[in-house]
């Protein structure tokens, strides 16, 4: 047959040597222990009080902290900053911050990083696990030789996102200012050039996607032959994203007498199997319940229900959220497309939503972040691109708009709320397509308290048969709209969904005077920014008036009086957003549309 007629191929591998596998060229280095110049890894002395505290009180600041430890050699936790020794320019930056105490796993983590021993740590997200391999990092790197030209990090830290690379740079820049080193953040989607500098002066701590790095080491631009201390960040998301043979082509550059830590929110057998192949002899440290579990301070709500009602339902969630002072939420889809029809859908309604993506360009999506991060567009509709490495930590409510494929992505998703020691609230849509998933998801909530919607366990039962519940009659799903009142906020929904007490069979959603919000729906500084104020004293906005234009991530000079041709701000020219001050960094389109 040949070749096809307008290029192409008829399937089959790819021939072209353009798109050959990542890191096919780097070849895997033939190591002699015996050659490499010597490194010292063990910095650990254990302080005065940590030699002093007995058997019995470790083992009860272990189970008051849910702390458990497999290993050979496992030194004793810290449990205050002094007892780890760090150097007096990490205690003061440390002090700056207003931490009280180390987090169980940086007190049990921080003991085994600074003794040289390769570690495990499995931790819920927001636990603090960053500093738990960045401090004592910045201790290995103050006892090594000083780099020279032509020298590789001495640390690597590989991430499975570049939104978690930059989160981990951010921190690691404050502290290695404060210590006179060098960092650099390496990831794709962004210009080379600047990356490839920073490379060639010479950092310490390189934080890297395995994309980009392997291209980078591929064309020579770095090595990693002083590399003595490597950290696989969130492993289990790099083995879902399918990074496994780019990790071990990477681990292969590096000698193998390293000191290795990895850090994942779960266990499954994948990372195990990765765990035994780069570590040795090494310590596990596990940080809550050793089976799936989910954050014990995040509130988790299933609706079950079907796909056509979750548009509703959505909004009538938004409605009560939006009321509160504290608002930020994160809306999780499962498709890129989705994405863009659920963000135009809901900004053509006047909700300050943003949306991002896999397919966004890197400058876009860092703009959308940090509008989303210091409240200017509070709901930000996402695919599972932002589920894990998102650290913001005022999020306070997370929706699953669509169950994910799996329930470690469900407990990584919902871990983006209650960062730390605070609290927040996720709601789930599940439907019967989602049936696959319900024992995984059950089992989720009994570990961590959680009441269980009935409709979940009807599911169960349904499933064999075929037959699943619709909303009707004594059966009608009490989340959704009713002819019988509703809740008076979701905060009385909450307590329903402690203790299925007596409130009886009521629906969700409060009830909206002609589907507006006025100025008393939101206080004084609203988050909105300048495009939502109208005539006089009202500064808040209607949902469903089309005259209020749609509210776009930018902006442009001229807007129009047709409503199809507003792209990107009001179109009421005297209320014009952003009013005057810098323009954001770049215009944000409206998501292309798609036919049906």
């Amino acid at each position: 047959f040949g070749a096809p007629r307008f290029g192409g191929s008829r399937g089959g591998p790819l021939s072209g040597k353009k798109f050959g596998n990542p890191g096919e060229k780097l070849t895997k280095k033939k190591w002699n222990l015996d050659e490499l110049p010597k490194f010292e890894k063990n910095f650990y002395q254990e302080h005065p009080d940590v030699v002093r505290r007995t058997v019995q009180e470790v083992e009860q600041y272990r189970a008051s902290k849910e702390v458990t430890v497999r290993g050979h050699n496992c030194p004793k936790p810290i449990i205050n900053f002094y007892e780890a020794n760090f150097p007096a320019n990490v205690m003061e930056v440390i002090q700056r911050q207003n931490f009280t105490e180390p987090t169980a796993i940086q007190a049990q983590g921080w003991p085994v990083a600074l003794s040289g021993l390769d570690m495990v740590g499995v931790a819920q997200t927001g636990s603090g696990k960053t500093l738990s391999y960045l401090l004592p990092a910045i201790v290995h790197i103050n006892h090594q030789p000083f780099l020279e030209r032509g020298d590789g990090p001495i640390c690597l830290v590989l991430a499975p996102t570049r939104e978690l690379a930059q989160q981990v740079q951010q921190v690691a820049a404050e502290y290695s200012r404060a210590c006179r080193l060098k960092s650099t953040c390496i990831y794709g989607g962004a210009p080379k050039g600047p990356q490839i500098r920073d490379l060639e002066r010479g950092v310490e701590i390189c934080i890297a996607t395995p994309g980009r790095l392997i291209d980078f080491l591929e064309a020579g631009k770095t090595n990693l032959r002083r590399c003595t201390y490597l950290v696989l960040d969130e492993a289990d998301r790099m083995l879902d994203m399918g990074f496994e043979p780019q990790i071990r082509k990477i681990v292969d550059q590096i000698r193998p007498d390293r000191q290795t830590l990895m850090w994942s929110a779960t266990w499954p057998k994948e990372v195990r199997q990765l765990a035994e192949d780069f570590l040795k002899e090494y310590v596990h440290i596990n940080i809550g319940a050793l089976e799936l579990s989910a954050n014990h301070n995040i509130l988790q709500i299933v609706d079950v229900c079907h796909d056509v009602e979750k548009d509703d339902k959505l909004i009538r969630l938004m409605e009560e959220i939006m009321s509160e002072k504290e608002n930020k939420t994160i809306v999780f889809v499962e498709t890129k497309r989705r994405c863009d029809d659920l963000t135009r859908k809901m900004r053509r309604d006047g909700w300050p939503a943003m949306g991002i993506h896999g397919d966004k360009s890197q400058q876009e999506r860092d703009w959308v972040l940090n509008e989303f991060k210091h409240g200017k567009a509070p709901i930000l509709i996402a695919t599972d691109v932002a589920s894990r490495g998102l650290d913001v930590e005022d999020v306070k409510f997370v929706i699953n708009y669509d169950y994910p494929n799996s329930s470690e992505d469900y407990i990584h998703r919902i871990g983006r709320t209650a960062r730390s020691t605070k609290t927040g609230t996720a709601y789930t849509f599940f439907t019967p397509n989602n049936i696959k998933q319900v024992n995984d998801l059950i089992s989720v909530l009994r570990e961590a308290n959680q009441a269980i919607n009935p409709k979940l366990l009807q599911l169960i039962e349904d499933r064999g048969s075929g037959k699943y519940c619709r909303s009707r009659g004594d059966r009608r799903d009490r989340y959704s709209a009713g002819k019988r009142g509703g809740f008076s906020s979701f905060r009385e929904r909450e307590n329903f969904e402690r203790t299925y007490g007596a409130l009886g069979k009521r629906d969700f959603g409060a009830k909206t005077q002609n589907g507006a919000y006025s100025a008393q729906s939101f206080s004084n500084g609203t988050p909105f920014g300048n495009g939502f104020a109208a005539a006089g004293m009202q500064a808040g906005f209607r949902a469903g008036n089309p005259a209020a234009g749609a509210y776009q991530n930018g902006y442009e000079q001229q807007y129009g009086s047709n409503i199809a041709n507003m792209h990107n701000g009001m179109n009421q020219q005297q209320y014009a957003y952003p009013a005057t001050g810098a323009a954001p960094m770049i215009g944000y389109p409206m998501p292309t549309s798609y036919s049906q």
